[in-house]
């Protein structure tokens, strides 16, 4: 429940503003406190007298409107919030605050708010797709704000597909959910492995891979966020690191087995994230080599298999796989799961757009050993993490943790 948690409430200019009513009685019934903050916009379309009716609170509707107390009142506002809600956003919100525009009450009172803010957008299917708005969303998806994916058919406007707002009730159990993950990994050390490993050939040389270490990133900053004590072991990225993990760089595939050979045995769940490479050179050369006539041939010898080595290892552990596929998904995850002893997968088709390396979104599938599956839509990859992060949680009740 929600209960005496402060939602502010954003309700900016669509047809979408009349749901806001029903999400502040839904809020109310909860038990939650509820303050509404309406842009200039929403009010062509709902009036304030029935919000301020239905959440029993004084509802801003101007950035100078006389103030209720004696206090910087968007400040306080920003201060006072558990949740920071949106809905529904427009178009024009999301690239205010993607952009540092705080030009009204409800742009300045996100920005100035460190609570999480969470945006259930609401537009015309072109405008949803239009690739600024998509670039504006991802820009902030990647700087931890969150969106209730909008709901496709029929929109107000005459066209059909995907701009429709998420319905009251699915917003309203979004924020219980977000609720319950606060803090529920407290007292779990958690071990992630991210990035790329790089195989040296001589001085200036190297084989690695395409990883940009988001995923594993995105896991670790959302595990010390559900109050986890979070290890990360990261391969050569140009992430900065989650604030509040043990960052433990390193460089190849041998350095990376060595540290998670130091520090598994410490930990309750183990999440393999990391693209680590099969194989090196098997020589590696003291100087560089030197362009001559011919090809070049560089003997490759066997790096260690780490997620072998900890699934063998496993004990009580929760042992967590990845595995980036271009053919066979199904097939060669399931192997994996048996071969590796793994509690459970996170495969992708790193052939698909948005699925891949360097993106802020990924598309994947969770394989268990029973046969059973999860397949994701497209999500941003901080979704991707929680959801793998409530598998976790739920292996570790089903083992008597908690």
């Amino acid at each position: 429940m929600l209960k005496d948690k402060t939602i502010v409430l954003g309700v900016t200019g669509g047809i979408a503003a009349y749901k806001a009513a029903d999400i502040v009685s839904r809020l109310k019934k909860q038990g939650a406190h509820v303050h509404c903050v309406m842009t200039e916009g929403a009010q062509a379309f709902l009036t304030p007298l029935t919000l301020r009716t239905l959440s029993g609170n004084p509802v801003i509707t101007a950035m100078f409107d006389e103030p209720k107390q004696w206090n910087v009142e968007h400040v306080a506002l920003a201060d006072k919030a558990d949740f920071f809600l949106i809905a529904p956003a427009t178009a024009n919100i999301i690239g205010k605050v993607a952009n540092g525009i705080a030009d009204d009450f409800l742009s300045t009172t996100i920005m100035a708010t460190t609570a999480q803010v969470i945006f259930a957008p609401a537009m015309n299917v072109n405008m949803y797709n239009n690739p600024i708005f998509q670039e504006n969303m991802a820009k902030l998806k990647k700087a931890g704000y969150l969106f209730i994916e909008p709901g496709e058919g029929d929109l107000a406007c005459g066209y059909k597909g995907k701009g429709r707002m998420a319905e009251p009730e699915k917003i309203v159990n979004f924020l219980q959910d977000l609720l319950n993950r606060q803090k529920d990994l407290e007292g779990i050390n958690i071990l992630v492995t991210a990035g790329p490993t790089r195989e040296p050939i001589d001085p200036v040389r190297y084989i690695t891979n395409r990883s940009s270490g988001k995923m594993g990133y995105s896991i670790a900053e959302r595990a010390v966020k559900r109050g986890a004590c979070v290890t990360l072991i990261s391969g050569p990225t140009s992430l900065t690191p989650p604030e509040g993990v043990n960052l433990i760089k390193v460089e190849t595939a041998e350095e990376m087995f060595s540290k998670v050979k130091e520090h598994y045995a410490s930990n309750q769940v183990i999440i393999k994230a990391a693209a680590v490479s099969d194989y090196r050179p098997k020589f590696y050369q003291e100087a560089k080599i030197k362009k001559s006539e011919g090809d070049l041939q560089i003997v490759l010898g066997r790096n260690p298999d780490i997620l072998n080595f900890l699934g063998q290892n496993k004990g009580k552990r929760i042992l967590v796989g990845f595995a980036a596929e271009t053919n066979d998904l199904q097939v060669n995850a399931q192997k994996k799961i048996t071969k590796k002893n793994l509690d459970f997968i996170v495969a992708n088709d790193v052939t698909e757009k948005g699925a891949g390396f360097n993106y802020d979104t990924n598309k994947v599938t969770l394989f268990f050993p029973s046969g059973e599956q999860k397949k994701l839509p497209l999500m941003s990859k901080l979704q991707v993490a929680d959801i793998i992060l409530d598998e976790v949680k739920l292996l570790l009740s089903n083992k008597g943790v908690s």
